[in-house]
């Protein structure tokens, strides 16, 4: 069976394309992790990150060999829509349909803002955590640091890594609450930090853009995403449409993206 954390993972590929090269080269996996890590705070510190962040988010950071293992034990996603449709949708049906009903306020204020359906939104929510009930157990900024010093993707995730420290250092999230799945993604959306960074918003006004526990700011931090790649107010989001693309920048698998699209249209469809 196909984890969900798998499933998240494929998004990796795309963000390769976007990585960027580090302004100071820290050699990756060939000498000590620790020696690599010491690099990289200097590196940090010289991109503008404060000292205190570093510090509190890197201090006593290890090699986590658990996320390697599954970083290099990936599979190919070989579901069929029917499949993976057919095993993901109907159990989350009614708790969907109440999601809509409970934040039914909340999601139409945020369709007025950012013109993304409620319905597309708890799609996304209950395939990639349930709503909120798995997001992950993994250290973040282990994990990123882990995959940072391997010299698979070192570029992609020292960025992600950067940004992960930023998140601290802005204070939405402290060190020890990052927390998610393997390959750094977090929150009740699962969220790369580089996407938090950019797309994540503060909508029940506390001061926090928190995608760990705040449904407000999870459910527009992902209107606000889609909204940013381009979705069209008030359009169909079939497969074919503009919008459906735009659901493929969210999950460049098509099972993936056709299965958010069906669930979104079925919930539009329940009573």
């Amino acid at each position: 069976m196909i984890s969900r954390l798998s499933l998240r993972a494929l998004t990796l590929g795309a963000l390769l394309l976007s990585s960027v090269a580090p302004a100071l080269a820290a050699p990756c996996g060939t000498g000590p992790f620790e020696t690599w890590l010491e690099d990289f705070k200097k590196e940090a510190a010289a991109k503008g990150i404060s000292a205190s962040a570093i510090q509190a988010g890197l201090t006593g950071v290890t090699l986590d060999k658990s996320v390697l293992a599954r970083d290099a034990s990936q599979k190919v996603f070989s579901q069929t829509f029917e499949e993976f449709s057919g095993r993901m949708v109907p159990p989350r049906m009614t708790r969907g349909s109440n999601m809509l009903k409970q934040y039914g306020s909340v999601l139409g204020r945020i369709e007025e803002k950012y013109g993304v359906p409620g319905e597309l939104l708890v799609a996304i929510w209950g395939l990639e955590t349930d709503y909120g009930v798995n997001i992950g157990k993994f250290q973040t900024l282990r994990a990123l640091a882990t995959l940072a010093y391997d010299c698979r993707r070192t570029d992609l995730f020292k960025a992600e890594l950067m940004d992960a420290l930023r998140i601290v250092e802005r204070g939405d999230i402290a060190p020890q609450d990052l927390r998610g799945a393997w390959a750094g993604e977090i929150g009740q959306t699962q969220f790369m930090p580089s996407s938090y960074i950019k797309y994540a918003v503060d909508f029940d006004s506390n001061g926090r853009r928190d995608l760990l526990r705040s449904a407000p700011d999870v459910l527009a931090s992902t209107a606000n995403f889609l909204a940013g790649h381009g979705w069209k107010r008030g359009k169909e989001w079939e497969p074919g449409s503009d919008n459906f693309a735009v659901i493929k920048e969210w999950n460049k698998s098509e099972v993936y993206a056709k299965t958010i699209a069906y669930f979104a249209t079925q919930l539009s469809r329940a009573p």
